[in-house]
């Protein structure tokens, strides 16, 4: 949500480059403190590993989530990112032999479901504008995109934190490993985009950033650190699923808030998710 305001005042691309940068800036500070290190003291391996998930997931993934709402709005761009838990489980598979159990499918289908039932409901709330063929198919492929970087990007992450180790990187170290190399990419991104100066504009616009700081400190300062926790001791396809419930989690938020009620429907979807992810802890 915060984002979302930020990028109605500066553009997502300023957006994505201001808040990996503060990013950053918070987890140094944090390592330090927390740590006492600046940098976090790990192999080649790690680093490649680490980085190369940042880049993935933090980079691509989250350029293609942006470009998917611009071209097909946010329900249907979030609708195809929940399908990120997917791609975690087959690379998963296909990287390091992990299965999942049966129960497990189960309450990740049961989640997924419920978030498919809840992005639904939003369909019958929300008039969205019409759509040609060529800009669905489009906004299809940024969405798929967006799913395979997030899904794709926490595998690598879990090959990362574990390579050559028996004990995982600190998850916090992990953020900032993967942070510092999302961050460039971002950058490099925004000038061969020709969004350079439009960047250099949006640091004097202190609404823009103002809201881009808040949700840097949410989003991927906390929120990061917390899902390299969650790869580190779960399943991935189980980690990613739970990281899938964001337009879950929004419902309350945007109750309080913007005093907007979600119907019968998308109750129904919420608590099916719910049911899943108990699921999942019983597995």
């Amino acid at each position: 949500m915060l984002f979302t305001s930020a990028g109605r005042k500066i553009g997502s691309f300023s957006v994505n480059a201001y808040r990996t940068t503060i990013a950053i800036l918070l987890l140094l500070c944090a390592h330090v403190i927390l740590l006492g290190a600046l940098l976090p003291i790990a192999s080649g391996t790690q680093w490649f590993w680490l980085g190369l998930s940042g880049v993935v997931g933090l980079g691509i993934g989250d350029f293609g989530l942006f470009a998917a709402y611009v071209t097909i709005g946010p329900r249907r761009s979030v609708l195809l990112q929940a399908s990120s838990p997917i791609f975690a489980c087959i690379g998963a598979y296909a990287m390091f032999g992990q299965t999942i159990s049966p129960l497990s499918i189960v309450g990740i289908a049961v989640t997924l479901t419920g978030i498919v039932v809840v992005l639904l409901e939003r369909e019958i709330s929300f008039e969205e504008k019409f759509l040609t063929s060529a800009r669905k198919r489009w906004g299809f492929l940024f969405g798929v995109i967006s799913a395979m970087g997030q899904g794709f990007g926490v595998v690598l992450s879990r090959i990362g934190m574990y390579a050559g180790v028996s004990t995982a990187v600190n998850p916090l170290s992990a953020a900032l490993m993967r942070m510092l190399w999302a961050g460039p990419f971002v950058w490099v991104c925004v000038i061969l985009a020709g969004k350079l100066s439009e960047a250099q504009k949006a640091a004097v616009n202190r609404e823009g950033i103002k809201y881009t700081a808040a949700g840097a400190v949410i989003g991927p300062f906390l929120g990061v650190t917390l899902s390299m926790v969650a790869v580190a001791n779960a399943q991935v396809g189980v980690a990613q699923t739970l990281m899938s419930l964001m337009p879950v989690f929004i419902i309350p938020v945007i109750w309080l808030i913007y005093h907007e009620k979600t119907n019968i429907r998308g109750i129904l979807g919420a608590t099916v998710a719910v049911v899943g992810v108990a699921i999942l802890f019983l597995a």
